[in-house]
């Protein structure tokens, strides 16, 4: 029996009509849908392409426990497991992705675990970067800038190194981190150049100066952008 073929469809940021036509074709033809989903909650990417799926069609939600930290390894095999089996029956399966399967998304620990035994396509979703920029109307790099994005995650100092060497920055994951990122941007004197945005594309959208949020306020789907003139750019220390 041939093998069935496995889809990472980007479903992009949240706005359904963000969703490429690609994306959308795959979605509606595919006998298998996969998606990461909470333990005790809804998944996020299957409510971006709920209004296109048909009646029928098997759908798998891959359980992912929300906690700080990269999930176990064993979750991760888990799921491969689970999208194998499906294959190996010769059912194709769309994994949806929210953003861009290979920008920080889960589906690359999936990938990894895949690719060489299976038929792998990747289908390019709208990123949460290029989201939140086109939703505060933030120009990101021209010309010779170079674009640094940065995990709010890593420790103060790497933070503070990594932003004191960058001229466009975008630092994403906030949520919990958010008062870490304000004391460095304090100290760089760039607190008044970063723009927040949280639920880029979607009716919960909120853009505002980042010195006017509150550090309990960010869910961990928002982001920092911050761009300064190249003259002004610091060696880290």
């Amino acid at each position: 029996m041939e093998r069935g073929r496995l889809y990472g469809l980007g479903a992009g940021p949240g706005d359904p009509e963000l969703l490429t036509l690609k994306a959308l074709r795959l979605l509606q033809e595919v006998p298998v849908i996969a998606y990461p989903s909470p333990e005790h909650a809804d998944s996020f990417a299957r409510s971006i392409v709920a209004q296109w799926l048909k009646r029928g069609q098997r759908e798998i939600a891959l359980r992912f426990p929300m906690r700080p930290g990269p999930p176990p390894v064993e979750i991760y095999d888990r799921a491969a497991t689970a999208l194998a089996a499906e294959l190996d029956r010769g059912r194709d399966v769309a994994l949806l992705c929210q953003g861009d399967p290979l920008f920080y998304g889960s589906f690359i620990n999936l990938f990894t675990r895949l690719a060489g035994r299976y038929h792998i396509e990747i289908v390019p979703g709208v990123t949460s970067l290029t989201a939140c920029a086109a939703a505060a109307a933030a120009p990101l790099v021209m010309r010779d800038d170079v674009l640094s994005v940065i995990p709010a995650t890593l420790d103060e100092a790497q933070l503070y190194g990594r932003i004191a060497a960058a001229n466009s920055i975008a630092v994403i994951k906030l949520g919990r981190h958010i008062a870490k990122l304000r004391r460095v941007l304090d100290r760089l004197g760039l607190i008044d150049a970063a723009v927040y945005v949280e639920h880029a594309t979607l009716p919960t959208q909120r853009i505002a100066p980042l010195a006017a949020v509150e550090p309990e306020e960010a869910p961990y789907f928002s982001m920092a952008l911050i761009r300064r003139a190249p003259d002004l750019v610091t060696a880290g220390r």
